[in-house]
Parts: structure tokens; C-alpha cells; sequence
């Protein structure tokens, strides 16, 4: 008997429970760990196990780049990481300092203007595919990026970091890359919301605008990212707008982002961009970071439990100023988003600095690079023509991965525009520096400790011995360039680059200006210079994607996503007083209110110096009068412009075709004309092919400031077919009704 007992026994294992024997199953999952439950009634399943303590403790930072979980119940932390050009280095817990880890070297893929600069939205998914794999790879929740803040100024530190001037071309870019970084298990930040246009005075200027501008330019692309591609997470901005910070802003947040365009993800705070409990708590604020990180006590002064939505919010609940159904909102949107991130047993496991990812990033760069000039077919550069080619300029060689505020990476490689030269030129280039800034630091510009005569007279007398000077020139990532926390000081060139450039044009007729910026820049220089690439902040395989341009090897195909101004009193921001742009420090007024960018240039008649659009190729492009089906179009129907690319020139190439929108006799402002649709076309030499690109009628409204709506009149719309803002090839008129 007993021997079958423990037979038994041995074939069942038992749980002893008072005094009862229990047959044990396998382990059950708590119900809302159980991924075959949906994932609103897992989420309302951890929130009743919850208490109101834990519900709080989701709502901070516990540390730099944390926030909590619920231990208790086995949901984990989330983890947070800069981007959106790559996985930042990890620092220390309560520090901005490096950990030093040995295993964070990221693949630095290029900055957003140069993405936008593709005009490719194909560029724009696996490029969120590969920075995605990455983020996975390090076990990040949320990669604090794409940011979509439109091109206002050229003199905002932080342009490089978004999409261009235009929210038709940001709104197409942004979602694939969303949709393809959250295919890895990992939440997209979009940032920052909203209205974040300019560095200076950033942490408390209070925007002023129009109901109009606000919808029909500033908001577009934060709209396609949450009702297209279901971004998971937003960031908010700095800045006010109507008396509000952006973070904690009842307007932005709770009356649009979550009840208009039904937002069902987590609000996070840019870090230290909460100020008030009461209005972080009620104004549709989730997540708040980085107030302040000098402690983990309340005992100190800005310690984690003494951040607005920390002890102060608990504090709220409790004594009822607060109803426990904002916390619990709160907490439902952060469970939501760690449900679909960390605790998503099915995301993939990333990669991280691949050979592949490398692939990726020089496709961009070299997909993004734009040809601005090459009068007399200087370019492509044949090497057998010149025995000598002088490479002048400190951006030959600098790091651009260094600096720039919180894009700052630390990449597995960066193969600087001289190596990448010397690689495909060998013996024949000869270096000199020619002008010299001092390293990046945060908040401060450190000048160099070089001599700057000595530098630029070497330099001249290398241009001078060289049958071709390729000058490699631009902005930096350093305070007051193209960096966070400070705008530029000057529409020029820094560093004495257009002395220099004029020295070595006295001396040398065939100069290649190559330029590394994330803004435009003036150009009194640009009738003399037979070339002019432009050529963005472009990763780790910056040098690489150079040369394959610049000898032909690559037949650039990018186009500018922001107009290039002759000089910057003819940008909209500052045609008008200081109370435009930069505001006196408390407030500012969008004067030029719809009219930004090319929208400006065409309505006022000023003449850029590059507009919005515009790029060269090797070869050339004709393109046929376009056709529609019909003439006349309901507002919920869809006009199809049909045409005929071809490639009338002798190397394969690519041609992006736009459409712009013109309204007839509207009855209020409206822009000469507006981009909605574009496509880009790869043909080889010789080769055509018949595009369709669609229009929706609904794209063709404004923001009706009477109703509160969109608004598409009745009456004649024409479709401008063009190469860029400035190149119409033809017209169409269509009827709307």
C-alpha cells in the first residue's frame, strides 16, 4: 500500500495545504500576464490589483532614463533612451555622466533632415526598422524620438533633429518609421508637442498663433503619427503655448491629443518640463521625467518622490482635490504602453550595430545627399582628370556624432568625409584643416586653441598647389550651432569659413563646396563655386556616402525639405520685429501665422536661394502633361494625377515629382500653393515609367476658424506638377464641390 502511495506520488506531485492533498497543475498566469486575454481587459486587470501608492510610483522617474513598475506584481520598469539617430550611451542612475560601458557603441544612422531629405518614405521605414532592432537590443521600453517640430527659422539649434519645414512631407516620413520601430516591441516617442520651434528661451516662452497655423502647420505630422501610425508615446515640449506649459497643457493634451484624435498611449514629459502638480495631474500628463535628479529620498531637495506627480500628486489623491479616476487613467496608459513593450513576449530580440544596420545608415546618407550646383559638370569628380585634390576643412574630420545636446551618441564607427575620400582617392588628396572651432560642450561654446591666420593660410596655399579643392565646411554640433539648448547667432558661416572659402577661390577655380549642416546658411560666396552638395550630419558612414556622390558612384536623388533662404530677413519668422522671432523672452507672436517656409516665399514673391524641393541629378529627367479621369470631384473623392517620367540622360537615376494645390477666389488666405503628394521614381538611363499620384479633396481644406473645422470650399483648385517649390512644370484645373 504504501509502495503505491509513493508511486503515486512520484507520478503527481502534490501541494500539502491543510492538511489536504492538492494535485499541482502547472503554474497559472495572473490574468493580465495571459497574453490570450485582450489587452484593455489585462490592463484593467493589473489597475484592481493595484494600490493607490503603486498607481502614483508609474507616474515618475526613479531615475534618469527609468521609470517604475510594479514589483509586487511582476511588471517591469520602463527604460527610456535618447534618439531618434541612434541608441544613446548608457550614463549613470542619477548622473548625466558616462556608465562607460563597454558594449553601448550604437550605429549613428543620419539625422532627420537628411531622411526628409529622401523624399522616400520606403528610406523612412527601414530606417526606423534598423534603429528599432537597436533599441531592442538594449532592452529599451520607449526610444525618445521621431521628432516632427516644423521648420520655422534656420537659426534654431535643433532643426537637424526634424523633418523639414512642410507637414504634409513630415506626416508621410514619420509614419513608417514609427510603424517600423514599435514592430520591435519598443514605443516611438513623437516630440515634441508642440510648437518647440526654437532653442533660445525654449523652457518658458509662450507661443502665440492662430487656431489656422496651429492645425494647418505646427500639428499635422503629431496627427498622422497618432491616427496612422499609433505611436505609443508622445513627448511634450518646453515652451507654453496660451499660458500653459506644453507638458502639462489642457488645450494640446487633453482637449486634442486624447479626446479629438483618441491618443490611447503614454504623454511623457520632456525632462524637467513639468512645473505645477495640479496642473501635471488634471492636464493629460502621464509620465513626468527628469525635474530634477540629485537625490532618491524625500529628504532631498528634488529627489524622485518630490516630483509633481510623485508624493505632491499622492498627496492630492488623498485629500480628494484630485479624483482617483486621473490616476487611474494615468497608470492605464502607462500599463498599456509596458504590455506592449517589455512584457510583449513575442517582440523580436534587435540587433545592434550590424554590418546590416551599417547598410542602412549609408543608404540614407546616400539617398539624402542633395546636389545644390555643378556648373560645368565639375562633378562627378573623375579621378583620372586631377592628379591633386586638396580636401580643406575642420568638417573633413570632425566627429559629428559628438555633441548636439541629447542626440549625442557614441557610434561602433564613424568613418569621417576624409577617409572616406582618401579611400577612394588614395594618394591624391592632400589635407589641411583651413579653419577650427573647440569641442562640443553643453550650454557653452569653447573656442579653439588653434591659430586661426596660420590654419587658413596653410590651407590656401594647399588649395592653391591642387588641381581641385573639395571644401568640406558647414555647422557643427557645438552650443550656438546645430545643437540643443541654444540657437544660432549668425545666417552665416562660422569659424571665418567664408574668408576662407574667398581666399581659395583667388587661388583655385574648381572648388567643391560639400556642406555638413542641419540648417541653411547664407552664401555670398555661391556664384563662384562650380559645385555645392549638400550634404546634412550623415552617421557613421558619413565619408562613405560622400564619396560614392562626389565621384558617381551614387547618383544623388535627394531634395531640399526646407527652403534655403538668400538671407535671413527674407524667412518669415524674421520679416517682421523681434516679437516674432525670438520673442522678449516671455512671449512670442507667429506673425507670419500659415505662411511658413516656401508657403511665405511664394505668397510675399521673395526669391530663395534654393527652394523647398529642389535638387540636381547626374542625369535628367522629362516629365509629360499630367491627366485626370475627370474634372469635377466630391469632397470625400480622390483626384489621381497620371503622367509620364523618363530619363532622357545616360546614368540610372532617380526624379522625385510633387504636387502642389492651388485654391481659386478663396474666401480666406490661402498659400500660392501647398504640397500634397509626391512620389519618387528610379529609372535607368533611357527608361519611362507612368506614375499615379493620388490627391485627396479632403487635403485640399483649411482650418475654418468660424467652425472650429476643416473646411474644403467649392470652386476651381489647380494641381501644380513640379520638380520643387520654384520648378512648375504643369497645371491642371479641377472643380471641387
Amino acid at each position: 500500500m504504501y509502495q503505491r502511495i509513493y508511486r503515486m506520488l512520484m507520478l503527481f506531485p502534490v501541494l500539502l495545504l491543510t492538511g489536504t492533498l492538492v494535485l499541482h497543475a502547472q503554474p497559472v498566469k495572473p490574468f493580465y500576464m495571459d497574453e490570450n486575454h485582450p489587452l484593455e481587459e489585462r490592463v484593467k486587470n493589473a489597475l484592481s490589483l493595484m494600490t493607490l501608492e503603486e498607481k502614483v510610483a508609474l507616474c515618475h522617474a526613479q531615475s534618469k532614463f527609468s521609470s517604475k513598475g510594479v514589483p509586487r506584481l511582476g511588471i517591469p520598469e520602463v527604460w527610456m533612451s535618447d534618439g531618434p539617430h541612434g541608441v544613446r550611451e548608457e550614463i549613470l542612475w542619477d548622473s548625466w555622466n558616462e556608465a562607460k560601458w563597454t558594449n553601448d557603441s550604437c550605429t549613428a544612422f543620419p539625422a532627420l533632415t537628411c531622411l526628409a531629405a529622401t523624399w522616400n518614405p520606403e528610406m523612412s521605414a527601414i530606417y526606423g526598422k534598423a534603429v528599432g532592432e537597436e533599441a531592442r537590443y538594449r532592452n529599451k521600453s520607449v526610444l525618445l524620438g521621431p521628432g516632427v517640430n516644423i521648420y520655422r527659422t534656420p537659426m534654431n539649434g535643433r532643426n537637424f533633429e526634424y523633418m523639414g519645414e512642410d507637414p504634409y512631407l513630415a506626416s508621410r516620413m514619420v509614419v513608417p518609421y514609427i510603424v517600423e520601430v514599435q514592430k520591435n516591441g519598443v514605443a516611438a516617442c513623437v516630440k515634441h508637442y508642440a510648437l518647440n520651434n526654437q532653442e533660445i528661451w525654449r523652457g518658458h516662452i509662450n507661443v502665440e498663433l492662430s487656431d489656422r497655423a496651429l492645425r494647418e502647420i505646427y500639428l499635422p505630422a503629431f496627427k498622422a503619427a497618432v491616427t496612422e501610425a499609433k505611436v505609443w508615446s508622445v513627448m511634450g515640449s518646453y515652451n507654453q503655448f496660451r499660458g500653459e506649459h506644453c507638458c502639462h497643457n489642457d488645450i494640446l493634451l487633453n482637449k486634442i491629443l486624447k479626446q479629438e484624435w483618441r491618443f490611447d498611449g503614454t504623454v511623457i514629459t520632456d525632462w524637467g518640463g513639468a512645473h505645477n502638480t495640479m496642473q501635471a495631474a488634471l492636464n493629460g500628463l502621464d509620465i513626468e521625467m527628469g525635474t530634477g535628479t540629485d537625490g532618491m529620498t524625500r529628504s532631498v531637495k528634488n529627489a524622485y518622490d518630490n516630483y509633481y506627480l510623485a508624493l505632491p500628486f499622492l498627496d492630492e489623491l488623498k485629500k480628494g482635490t484630485v479624483p482617483e479616476s486621473v490616476v487611474n487613467d494615468k497608470a492605464s496608459r502607462i500599463l498599456r504602453m509596458i504590455f506592449r513593450t517589455a512584457m510583449n513576449s513575442k517582440r523580436p530580440i534587435g540587433s545592434f550595430a550590424s554590418p546590416e544596420h551599417a547598410k542602412v545608415a549609408r543608404k540614407v546618407a546616400e539617398e539624402g545627399i542633395v546636389l545644390l550646383k555643378n556648373t560645368g559638370n565639375l562633378l562627378p569628380l573623375d579621378a583620372s582628370k586631377y592628379q591633386k585634390i586638396a580636401v580643406i576643412g575642420e568638417n573633413a574630420t570632425r566627429k559629428m556624432s559628438a555633441g548636439g545636446g541629447s542626440s549625442n551618441l557614441k557610434p561602433h564607427l564613424e568613418i569621417s568625409p576624409l577617409k572616406g575620400l582618401q579611400t577612394k582617392y588614395g594618394s591624391k588628396i592632400n589635407y589641411a584643416m583651413g579653419y577650427a572651432s573647440g569641442p562640443p560642450a553643453y550650454g557653452r561654446a569653447i573656442p579653439s586653441k588653434l591659430n586661426a591666420d596660420s590654419v587658413r593660410t596653410e590651407a590656401v596655399k594647399v588649395a592653391g598647389a591642387a588641381d581641385v579643392v573639395i571644401f568640406v565646411g558647414g555647422l557643427n554640433k557645438n552650443h550656438n550651432q546645430d545643437c540643443e539648448g541654444g540657437d544660432r547667432l549668425s545666417y552665416n558661416l562660422p569659424f571665418g569659413q567664408d574668408q576662407l572659402l574667398n581666399e581659395i577661390l583667388k587661388v583655385n577655380k574648381n572648388v567643391v563646396v560639400v556642406l555638413i549642416t542641419g540648417n541653411a546658411v547664407a552664401m555670398p560666396w555661391i556664384d563662384r563655386v562650380q559645385a555645392l552638395v549638400q550634404a546634412w550630419y550623415l552617421g557613421s558612414e558619413a565619408g562613405n556616402a560622400i564619396a560614392s556622390v562626389l565621384s558617381g558612384d551614387v547618383n544623388p536623388s535627394g531634395k531640399l525639405p526646407f527652403t534655403f533662404p538668400v538671407k535671413l530677413s527674407d524667412n518669415s519668422a524674421h520679416s517682421f520685429d523681434k516679437l516674432c522671432y525670438p520673442g522678449d523672452s516671455i512671449r512670442e507672436v507667429y506673425k507670419d501665422d500659415i505662411l511658413v517656409g516656401y508657403r511665405w516665399h511664394d505668397t510675399k514673391k521673395i526669391m530663395p536661394l534654393f527652394a523647398f524641393g529642389y535638387g540636381l541629378s547626374y542625369t535628367n529627367f522629362t516629365i509629360s502633361a499630367p491627366q485626370t479621369d475627370k474634372k469635377t470631384y466630391e469632397k470625400n473623392e480622390v483626384v489621381k494625377l497620371n503622367f509620364t517620367v523618363q530619363n532622357t540622360g545616360k546614368l540610372a537615376g532617380a526624379e522625385i515629382a510633387q504636387v502642389y494645390v492651388t485654391q481659386k477666389n478663396a474666401p480666406v488666405l490661402r498659400p500660392t500653393k501647398e504640397l500634397k503628394g509626391f512620389k519618387k521614381v528610379f529609372l535607368k538611363a533611357g527608361e519611362q515609367q507612368t506614375l499615379t499620384i493620388p490627391v485627396k479633396v479632403e487635403d485640399m481644406a483649411y482650418w475654418d476658424e468660424k467652425t472650429s473645422n476643416w473646411k474644403v470650399d467649392s470652386g476651381e483648385f489647380v494641381l501644380n506638377l513640379a520638380t520643387s517649390a520654384g520648378d512648375v512644370k504643369f497645371t491642371l484645373p479641377v472643380q471641387v464641390k
